[in-house]
């Protein structure tokens, strides 16, 4: 029979995977409506609520833990990450709503999403989000990689695309507001891809107990 411990620390293993769930969708509707997808509000505003409620959630159930427990290694490092992991995870859900308010804002904007290829740049944003749950749930290596490595492209993909509006903008006035807000938007998902690489890191310090950053992956894929 499972103790009380145990209990609690499969709680919070599960309440970090329902925000990462939730995080998760709100990602998907903010490219929807970057593609001008048709997207429920109501929805979307009750799963912000759900994420910042679970947010508070995890927070409390770590603190009862430490209040109760004394921890071994292994479990201290999943509790110190989970913390931070419903942080990142909550700021990610933050991020994607307020992609979902900017791309309102970007009038006549199918021609430039089409010219710098951000269909596909916002698609791989979503596969982050979904391979840094991944990640979570199956503590593997090769996971977290693959996360460090879509950032790294995303972060490319975003810098070449937002060169390409502003030039745009320079030689087209009219593009100007559009482009700003889409400028904006895109550095909105860059946050997001950011993050999810954060995950990932608290994820390879509970599992191996030392601190990774993703830059050394980034330096493997350009080699």
């Amino acid at each position: 029979m499972a103790t009380h411990f145990e209990i609690e620390l499969d709680k919070l293993k599960n309440v970090i995977i329902k925000i990462g769930n939730l995080a998760e969708i709100q990602v998907s509707e903010s490219v929807k409506a970057l593609l001008s997808e048709p997207i429920e509000g109501k929805e979307v505003k009750k799963t912000e609520n759900k994420i910042d409620k679970l947010d508070v959630k995890i927070d409390e159930i770590c603190q009862s833990i430490f209040a109760l427990q004394q921890p071994v290694a292994s479990d201290l490092r999943f509790i110190m990450a989970s913390m931070q992991i419903s942080n990142e995870i909550e700021r990610i859900g933050d991020l994607a709503i307020s992609v979902i308010k900017r791309s309102k804002s970007i009038k006549d904007k199918h021609d430039l999403i089409a010219k710098f290829d951000i269909v596909d740049l916002s698609k791989q944003v979503e596969l982050i989000t979904a391979k840094t749950n991944e990640s979570f749930l199956t503590r593997d290596e090769k996971n977290i990689e693959e996360v460090f490595l879509l950032n790294n492209t995303i972060q490319k993909k975003s810098d070449a695309a937002i060169l390409g509006i502003i030039s745009e903008m320079k030689l087209h006035s009219k593009t100007v507001v559009s482009g700003t807000n889409l400028v904006i938007v895109l550095k909105h998902l860059e946050r997001i891809s950011q993050h999810c690489t954060n995950v990932a890191e608290y994820v390879y310090f509970m599992v191996n107990a030392r601190i990774i950053k993703h830059e050394k992956f980034e330096d493997k894929s350009e080699n």
